[in-house]
């Protein structure tokens, strides 16, 4: 039992079967030779998925991180505001361009994959970036700008950027209206 707590560092708690496989009747360890019998052990009690990274809880944890940091970005003042409708038209959509660009990545390049822990603020753009570890180059960038059009007001233009086309192309995510007063900034 020892073992297996500092081999997994207390990850897994040891199933019974074990035990009741490595003692006889009477709560003694048996001897190899009593092992030998023609016993079928089973060793389904650990999920690998619980310790390595799959390249689907990857992208789960992207997709929450991406909720996390919009939220951070959007600050006390913006978020109560259109949290709701962000909720239904713009997180959908930023999940489903995170599922195309990266879910057809090999598990290696997946593993070397982060997403940025810091939205910029002011008036910048940047909500967060998933980027290479291993280089620093970044894969997609998310972004929301601030619009003003004549007559209608301000709102903000949720999109990304791709590292193939270096960057250029602006890929919209969605609109949302924000009202016909200057929004306050970011992170506030």
């Amino acid at each position: 039992m020892i073992t297996v707590a500092v081999l997994t560092l207390g990850a897994i708690s040891p199933n019974h079967l074990i035990w009741e496989s490595l003692l006889d009747e009477k709560g003694q360890p048996k001897s190899h030779a009593a092992q030998s019998d023609n016993k079928q052990y089973v060793y389904d009690w650990i999920d690998p998925s619980e310790f390595y990274d799959t390249g689907d809880s990857f992208i789960h944890s992207v997709h929450q991180s991406a909720e996390e940091q919009s939220y951070i970005k959007f600050g006390s003042r913006i978020g109560p505001v259109i949290q709701g409708e962000f909720q239904t038209s713009v997180l959908p959509n930023i999940q489903r361009a995170i599922d195309l660009h990266l879910a057809n990545l090999d598990s290696g390049k997946l593993k070397k994959l982060a997403i940025s822990e810091k939205p910029s603020g002011d008036y910048s753009e940047k909500i967060f970036h998933v980027y290479d570890t291993e280089t620093n180059k970044d894969e997609i960038r998310f972004h929301v700008r601030t619009e003003k059009k004549p007559q209608v007001g301000y709102s903000f233009n949720f999109h990304y950027h791709l590292a193939e086309d270096n960057f250029q192309k602006h890929i919209t995510l969605g609109d949302i209206y924000w009202s016909k007063n200057t929004p306050p900034k970011w992170l506030s």
